[in-house]
């Protein structure tokens, strides 16, 4: 417990990198990090600088002795590290331009996660995930890895199924702020209430609510129509009352795009015929906070941060930590592989569960069957994960088409097959993997 950790981020020239300085500051009493590897790409070298200056000026406000290292050397970085981090995009921003705005222009919906644009940030992202693992297995071989990098189940569901990997812990946004917004229904604290999700990463659901032994998600439920969760990136519409519920659980922001896709989809089309979809929204942010990193006399994160989408990353990324760290044995929502705990999805497949986080890892509750109404797309959503992960193992693009045929939300084989080519072309330069395709 004494040992001093090094901690290693890839991706460290990520607009979210003050957020998880922050954490890592706040915690810092009973976290005690001696060095912070920030570990970038040469195409993000400028903005690694930026924000890697931004770092040390927190950490010296703050009166820490915490070194912070750039690089681009990512082995060199993981050396002995004792846990990495992962919040890379490959092929940055414009990359996710193009997952958004060539599905769009046939009519398809384009999104960082679902979809077409999910696919194929899987596509680039996971050779990459399977890349660092295998350095953290020679370099850093008892060091865990903490992925936030999108589409983190599929991330996730890739790992489990073709790399031998076990100190492996997907991390998502949402449930956090999900639990933040029960918390404010009820009028208590975040911290004294357990919600029970379960389902895959962005198509999880709150089964319960415990406070004090008691489910609230009744009260919750009664109190939907009043107050209502919404999150930066994604589009605020309403849960009517009446469908939350029969439906008798309270679904995440991102299932907007399957029980409400008329009305998502005709915004995203909005979107991006006056150019605002959220990719090219969030390279306008982008620059404007990387502006504001610049100014030396900046020493916090700014408040602007919020916006990015990512609020509270910090406090999940931080959060796994320390609880590993201290085996904190507290419940944490997490991305690990199924083991019986949610009976209606395959053994060894990841999911999106309520778990105690011990220092040998996420201990998950157990759910048992998922309620009727929400089993089948659950189940139809992991069938198109794996077909996907096994697509990319096997570097068979053809096979990566038909997933993209088969996810509930194509509606046309022929359009999907249109978006996929074209699709493939534009992201050629990071689809070298697959060069035999």
């Amino acid at each position: 417990m004494n040992k001093k950790l090094k901690i290693v981020t890839i991706g460290g020239g990520s607009s979210y990198t003050p957020e998880l300085i922050e954490g890592f500051i706040k915690r810092y009493d009973s976290l005690p990090i001696k060095e912070i590897w920030l570990v970038d790409i040469e195409e993000g070298k400028e903005k690694l600088d930026i924000v890697g200056n931004l770092a040390k000026r927190m950490v010296k406000e703050a009166g820490l002795p915490i070194k912070i290292h750039l690089t681009l050397d990512r082995q060199k970085a993981l050396k002995d590290a004792d846990f990495v981090t992962t919040q890379m995009r490959v092929g940055q921003l414009d990359a996710r331009v193009h997952d958004e705005r060539i599905p769009a222009k046939h009519g398809m919906l384009g999104q960082e996660t679902n979809g077409a644009g999910g696919l194929f940030k899987a596509l680039r992202t996971v050779p990459v995930i399977y890349d660092i693992i295998e350095e953290i297995k020679t370099l850093c071989p008892n060091a865990w890895l903490i992925n936030f990098t999108n589409p983190a189940g599929i991330v996730s569901e890739a790992v489990f199924r073709y790399s031998d990997f076990e100190r492996y812990i997907g991390v998502c946004n949402v449930p956090i702020n999900l639990t933040n917004h029960f918390a404010k229904v009820l009028d208590t604290k975040a911290q004294s209430l357990i919600p029970y999700f379960a389902g895959l990463n962005h198509l999880s659901y709150v089964l319960n609510v415990y406070k004090n032994g008691k489910d609230k998600l009744p009260d919750i439920l009664k109190d939907v129509e009043s107050k209502q969760m919404t999150m930066q990136n994604i589009d605020p519409l309403a849960w009517p009352h009446d469908f939350l519920t029969k439906l008798g659980v309270y679904p995440s922001p991102y299932h907007k795009y399957f029980y409400r896709y008329d009305e998502m989809f005709s915004n995203f089309i909005k979107q991006y015929e006056s150019g605002t979809t959220r990719a090219e929204s969030v390279k306008k942010l982008e620059k404007s906070l990387f502006e504001q990193y610049k100014d030396e006399n900046l020493k916090v994160k700014p408040k602007e941060l919020e916006q990015r989408g990512g609020a509270y990353y910090s406090d999940v990324a931080c959060n796994i930590i320390h609880s590993i760290y201290a085996d904190k044995r507290d419940y944490q929502v997490i991305n690990t592989i199924n083991n019986g705990h949610i009976t209606d999805l395959p053994n060894g497949c990841a999911i999106e569960i309520t778990a105690r986080i011990t220092k040998l890892g996420p201990v998950p509750v157990h759910i048992g069957r998922l309620p009727l109404p929400i089993r089948g797309l659950v189940q139809s959503m992991k069938a198109f994960e794996e077909l996907l992960c096994d697509a990319i193992y096997e570097k068979d693009l053809d096979k990566a088409l038909l997933a993209l045929q088969i996810h509930p939300l194509t509606t046309s084989i022929e359009t999907a097959k249109t978006v996929f080519n074209e699709l493939k072309e534009a992201h050629k330069p990071y689809l070298t993997y697959y060069s035999n395709q």
